[in-house]
């Protein structure tokens, strides 16, 4: 991140050299880019400048930690204290300016947990994950619309799907895609044995119209009587709709509503946003197949995320960090973890040459 940096500050004396040159303003249209180009960079280039200043200051003041006088070093330690949450300030502003803004960012979002290995107790913790998303929505302020769920009698969840409508929520929530894993005595075990059970989270822009165009000569929709406990009126009328994407293979179902309408309505909302993030896999070479790339298959051994009930914990694999206020985070306060995975994945973006 210096690197590039240095290399934009050279940039930005470059350009105020030209801007200063009498005969620029003979060429209205160059002055304009120059200009223009130099009040991007002006952006970054002031906190990078009090950055540097503070780097400076913080190396003189680590000078005099060896300093004989007692009440010298006790000043220093204050200061340097103080230099370090500047510092750190700085260097979040930077990184937040140096990101382009991700073009998914107002868009709502697909939101879908699928229980993986391990039973009734990867159901049941598929509708722990529900609650926890949805309550961290809600104190976002964010809307939960349910587009489709496949529950059980005992509350356990085999499959939902959600739309997550509100600003930022797609740039919060797109690290939370892959596998979770859970660690926990389940009710039913006498024992008392830890049990391993794993659920799979997948997170898409939604898409519209615009952005997957369908021909619907491309799918196959069959209709069918809705399944559901506690004879339900779903269980009466052909109202679920299955909707296949031919050239693809995906296929999407739904059948929460009475209406077949709205039931077809819901799994072509659901289809638009896994049609673009195929798309996107394709376009970049990622892995071919429509959805393993962001789930993985569900394995035990496959996971981003632990969260450990013996211990009271939760581990993020891919950041290496552990809390332990377990509870918490599954009555929804998850912002430490969204907020640490979004800066870590920010600064290698800022890293990377490519991007």
């Amino acid at each position: 991140m210096l690197d590039k940096l240095e290399s934009l500050e050279a940039r930005y004396h470059e350009l105020s050299g030209l801007l200063a040159q009498p005969d620029l303003l003979k060429d209205p249209n160059r002055y304009k880019e120059i200009a223009k180009e130099h009040s991007n960079l002006e952006v970054l280039i002031t906190p990078y400048k009090k950055l540097k200043k503070i780097l400076l200051e913080f190396q003189e003041h680590e000078s005099m930690l060896d300093d004989p006088d007692q009440e010298v070093r006790a000043f220093v330690k204050e200061e340097l204290v103080s230099l370090k949450k500047e510092k750190e300030a700085l260097e979040q502003k930077i990184k937040e300016i140096f990101l382009p803004e991700d073009p998914d960012a107002k868009r709502n979002v697909i939101l879908e947990i699928r229980a993986g290995t391990g039973g009734d107790e990867a159901g049941l913790f598929a509708a722990d994950l529900l609650r926890m998303y949805s309550r961290y929505a809600e104190s976002k302020g964010w809307v939960i619309e349910v587009l489709s769920i496949n529950a059980t009698e005992i509350g356990s969840v085999k499959e939902v799907i959600v739309v997550i409508k509100g600003k930022g929520a797609f740039s919060r929530l797109k690290y939370e895609s892959g596998v979770h894993r859970v660690q926990r005595v389940p009710t039913t075990e006498a024992g008392g044995r830890i049990h391993t059970s794993t659920v799979t989270v997948a997170v898409l822009p939604e898409a519209s119209d615009v952005d997957v165009v369908i021909d619907p000569k491309d799918l196959r929709i069959d209709t069918f009587r809705a399944s559901g406990h506690g004879g339900q009126h779903v269980n009466k009328t052909d109202s679920a709709v299955r909707i296949t994407h031919l050239p693809t293979g995906i296929t999407v179902s739904c059948q929460d509503e009475k209406s077949q309408y709205k039931n077809k309505s819901k799994a072509m909302r659901v289809l638009r946003s896994r049609l673009l993030q195929k798309l996107r896999e394709d376009q970049h070479k990622e892995i071919a197949s429509k959805r393993r790339s962001q789930v993985g298959t569900g394995e035990r051994s496959e996971r981003i995320r632990t969260y450990n009930f013996p211990q009271g914990r939760v581990t993020d694999h891919r950041i290496n960090l552990t809390i332990h206020k377990l509870p918490a985070i599954l009555e929804g306060e998850i912002e430490e973890l969204t907020k640490a995975l979004a800066t870590h994945f920010h600064t290698e973006d800022i890293g990377n040459p490519e991007s």
